[in-house]
């Protein structure tokens, strides 16, 4: 049987989230080229009075939804880490990717408002690195073709 490239994701385990925010900051660093939390692919939900922490990362969607409703196609899956990703210079700013995405990582660039997202850091995702929890991990799910 004839193996496909594993679908890659951040695994989130919330009951190992202290809410710090490095994953945000290092992930701003590696988009943008500075530290800003607020600027960060991730979402961390604090529930509770600040009693739980839930990050929240783009799950690279097997059936992607914004994939499926971005008009002009500027949404793929690259080869090498077969994150979904968005193409800046096809993206029209209609925000349908945005408005379909369950989890609502799908970001706006305030001046351009073209949609950016989690493109695992071309395989090495910073927010992983930096944990020092352990609350994000790089996930690997292998499909089999022919089954």
């Amino acid at each position: 049987m004839e193996q496909t490239k594993p679908q890659v994701f951040i695994l989130t385990r919330f009951d190992l989230c202290t809410g710090c925010s490095l994953c945000k900051t290092a992930c701003s660093m590696h988009v943008f080229g500075g530290y800003n939390p607020n600027k960060g692919m991730l979402i961390i939900r604090h529930l509770w009075e600040n009693l739980a922490h839930i990050p929240v990362v783009c799950q690279q969607c097997q059936n992607a939804m914004c994939m499926k409703v971005c008009p002009v196609k500027a949404i793929s899956r690259d080869e090498n880490t077969q994150a979904v990703i968005i193409d800046q210079d096809k993206c029209i700013s209609c925000k349908l990717c945005s408005q379909y995405c369950p989890l609502g990582v799908i970001h706006r660039d305030p001046e351009t408002q073209k949609a950016y997202k989690c493109d695992l850091c071309q395989g090495n995702p910073q927010c992983v690195q930096v944990c020092p929890f352990g609350a994000l991990e790089l996930g690997h799910e292998n499909k089999q073709s022919g089954e």
